[in-house]
């Protein structure tokens, strides 16, 4: 009996968890990062993103895509910075061209950018791709992992898991709400 105790008490999520946890942590920190960028460039706010949500999903998958480019890439920093400037640029082309075809709207342009490709994605914004994914993968996610970690410890892990499937439930809704708005029959 305590030794079952103790296996329930030490138990870790699974990887898989993780990263549904922190592709939710990290979609919302990119809709707050969004919404203090239009506050700044706009001087107001402005409702970010596609879902009805405080959630912009591109930055869920992509903090998911690093994650799992960079596990086990210590250092090489020139290493990441190209990796990530080449994969997310590629990412947020392909992300743009997908919505557009199935939504028939862009939520990004860079046309009047120099050096960028049908407006979707631009050098400038590669540069800032590369930059992110050195200081995402360097200080961001283990600075996170080290606090979800810390708050994980004091949660069972029933708790842990019934939250995170709960929260992706939602957000399932709310994709499925917000692409009902948008499809154009």
């Amino acid at each position: 009996m305590e030794e079952s105790l103790a296996l329930i008490k030490y138990e870790k999520l699974s990887t898989k968890d993780k990263l549904i946890m922190y592709f939710l942590i990290y979609s919302f920190l990119g809709w707050v990062f969004e919404t203090f960028y239009a506050i700044l460039v706009l001087g107001h706010f402005v409702k970010r993103g596609f879902l009805f949500g405080p959630i912009c999903p591109i930055y869920g998958f992509g903090a998911v895509i690093f994650i799992l480019i960079f596990d086990g890439l210590k250092g090489h920093n020139i290493k990441k910075f190209l990796i990530s400037m080449i994969v997310f640029s590629v990412f947020e082309f392909l992300a743009s061209w997908i919505l557009e075809i199935v939504f028939h709207q862009r939520w990004w342009d860079y046309s009047d950018a120099m050096f960028n490709i049908g407006g979707r994605i631009c050098l400038s914004f590669s540069i800032v791709w590369g930059l992110a994914g050195v200081i995402f993968s360097n200080f961001l996610h283990p600075f996170m992992e080290k606090k979800t970690e810390k708050i994980l410890n004091k949660i069972p892990i029933n708790v842990q898991r019934a939250t995170i499937y709960s929260l992706a439930s939602v957000l399932i809704v709310d994709f499925v709400l917000s692409s009902i708005k948008y499809i154009k029959i």
